[in-house]
């Protein structure tokens, strides 16, 4: 007995009305997002250019192009090495500070250390409380406590960075291999046994890879704390700024730039030794 086992052609109407709905679906999200962009704009109160704009530009557009390098070194002064030297230190400890701080919020944020989801969630909620405030906010409270200047730079870096690196340590652990540690539970271990053995050497590369990341963040991010006073290239930038002397801030913004490229190419280089 022979089956007919042949189909109607049904490809066509089906993908034909696929093509339909994601066409309606890109029109709906390109209406929401021009009447969200119609809807910022219209809160824009522009008063028009001011007339001393092309002097100010020109002025600063001069200055960038003849930074001011006597500033690069004063040998009985404030210079722009000095500054520099300031804002790394203020990352490297801000990291380290953040690096160390966060492990044990990181074991208590993780679902696979923790005792029962509702001990995790905590921790996550203290995690994402702690990376709500924005390092300017944390540096100028840590100002009121501790007066202006570097270490004010170092403790807003270092608890900013627990909330972050606090999550991608606790992400890191959660997606560990569970076997080694198993294994070891099997064999009779205890916590620690387990945590020294199965855990530890599973996750430590990662968190050395995300901690040199968080210091290049960091980096940038000690730039402007001394805008408010909390160390770093940050003070001479916004003195230059208020006094308008267009040709230090040219040659800080550069020596910032430097900085910055050195530090990531570093930082980089090392990530790949590690991982």
């Amino acid at each position: 007995m022979n089956r007919n086992t042949s189909l109607p052609p049904s490809g066509t109407p089906v993908s034909a009305g696929s093509a339909l709905r994601s066409r309606i679906r890109f029109g709906l999200v390109t209406l929401v997002v021009i009447a969200v962009y119609w809807w910022s704009i219209q809160g824009m109160h522009f008063e028009g250019i001011q007339g001393t704009a092309g002097t100010v530009s020109k002025s600063i557009l001069t200055g960038f192009l003849h930074p001011d390098w006597s500033f690069v070194y004063i040998p009985d002064g404030e210079d722009l090495l000095r500054g520099l030297l300031d804002t790394l230190v203020i990352s490297v400890l801000g990291t380290v500070v953040a690096a160390v701080v966060c492990i044990p919020f990181a074991f208590w944020a993780s679902s696979n250390m923790s005792r029962g989801l509702a001990l995790s969630g905590t921790g996550k909620l203290v995690l994402s409380v702690i990376r709500v405030f924005p390092e300017i906010i944390v540096a100028i409270l840590f100002i009121k406590a501790v007066g202006p200047g570097s270490f004010a730079g170092v403790l807003a870096l270092g608890i900013h960075s627990v909330g972050m690196l606090g999550k991608l340590y606790s992400e890191t652990i959660e997606s560990i291999d569970r076997g080694p540690q198993e294994a070891l539970i099997a064999s009779g271990a205890n916590r620690l046994q387990v945590l020294r053995y199965a855990v530890l050497p599973q996750v430590i590369p990662q968190f050395l890879s995300y901690s040199l990341y968080r210091f290049e963040i960091n980096i940038r991010s000690a730039t402007t704390l001394g805008l408010v006073g909390a160390g770093g290239i940050g003070t001479p930038l916004i003195f230059a700024l208020q006094v308008r002397n267009w040709n230090r801030v040219g040659i800080i913004l550069l020596g910032i730039i430097v900085l910055v490229i050195l530090t990531d190419l570093i930082s980089g280089w090392v990530r790949r030794k590690i991982i």
